[in-house]
């Protein structure tokens, strides 16, 4: 298989010929298809850019590069720390809006 940081790994056609895809891949194929996962990323982006969300995570990391120094910061050590304090930061009122979008599509999609 073939992975990579953006996007699950992709299966080759040997591993994939007789298999049934799983409810939560055809969930992902649907939520493609559709355009609706483009829709929720932008939803998304527009929250966190509204609730300020945005500017506190380029802030961190701006203080963490100063405290560590730039020469001594590599991109590995940013994602480690940045990604359980930016999911722990996101406000719970763009996760359930997120979730409630999410759910309506499923009732509607997959009946």
């Amino acid at each position: 298989m073939r992975e990579s940081i953006n996007r699950p790994p992709t299966p080759s056609a040997v591993e994939d010929r007789d298999k049934e895809p799983s409810l939560v891949e055809i969930i992902n194929i649907k939520f493609v298809e559709s355009g609706e996962k483009e829709k929720l990323t932008e939803l998304l982006r527009e929250r966190l850019v509204e609730c300020g969300w945005m500017d506190e995570m380029k802030a961190f990391c701006r203080d963490y590069v100063r405290k560590k120094g730039r020469n001594n910061v590599r991109v590995d050590d940013l994602i480690h720390v940045i990604v359980p304090k930016g999911r722990a930061s996101v406000p719970a009122s763009v996760k359930a809006e997120l979730l409630q979008r999410i759910r309506s599509f499923m009732a509607t999609t997959l009946r």
